[in-house]
């Protein structure tokens, strides 16, 4: 992995990471702000503590060495999560405005597994 590559991927990694650590912290915590989110877009607010755990869990999978399915699964869990919040404000009718930090988070996500360097890959062996 080249230096540059190197570069962009930490620096998406530690923003999607202290993005999803935030909002899964006050997920956990049933912050008004989320819970009107929450019921805007129609979901039950059991749905927080549910999202919060596992964003928490999912930013610990992408910083700790090693464990690569794990971080596979974590990178697409947020990924499901995003884009689904995403596509919830929309249907909903919301603008650019209350869309922009979960596509925010969704484009980090991308990026940073795309960037992630090889001993965070599973390799498969050719047969």
């Amino acid at each position: 992995m080249n230096k540059r590559n190197k570069i962009i991927y930490w620096i998406a990694t530690i923003w999607l990471a202290s993005g999803m650590l935030a909002g899964g912290i006050q997920q956990v915590y049933h912050s008004k702000g989320y819970s009107d989110i929450l019921l805007h877009v129609g979901y039950p607010l059991y749905f927080m503590t549910i999202i919060g755990v596992w964003k928490i869990l999912g930013v610990v999978a992408i910083l700790v060495p090693g464990f690569r399915l794990l971080k596979e699964w974590a990178y697409a869990g947020f990924f499901f999560v995003m884009s689904g919040a995403v596509i919830s404000h929309l249907v909903v009718g919301d603008g650019i405005g209350e869309t922009y930090a979960a596509a925010a988070l969704l484009l980090l996500t991308v990026i940073s597994w795309y960037f992630r360097p090889a001993e965070r890959k599973i390799i498969f062996a050719h047969q």
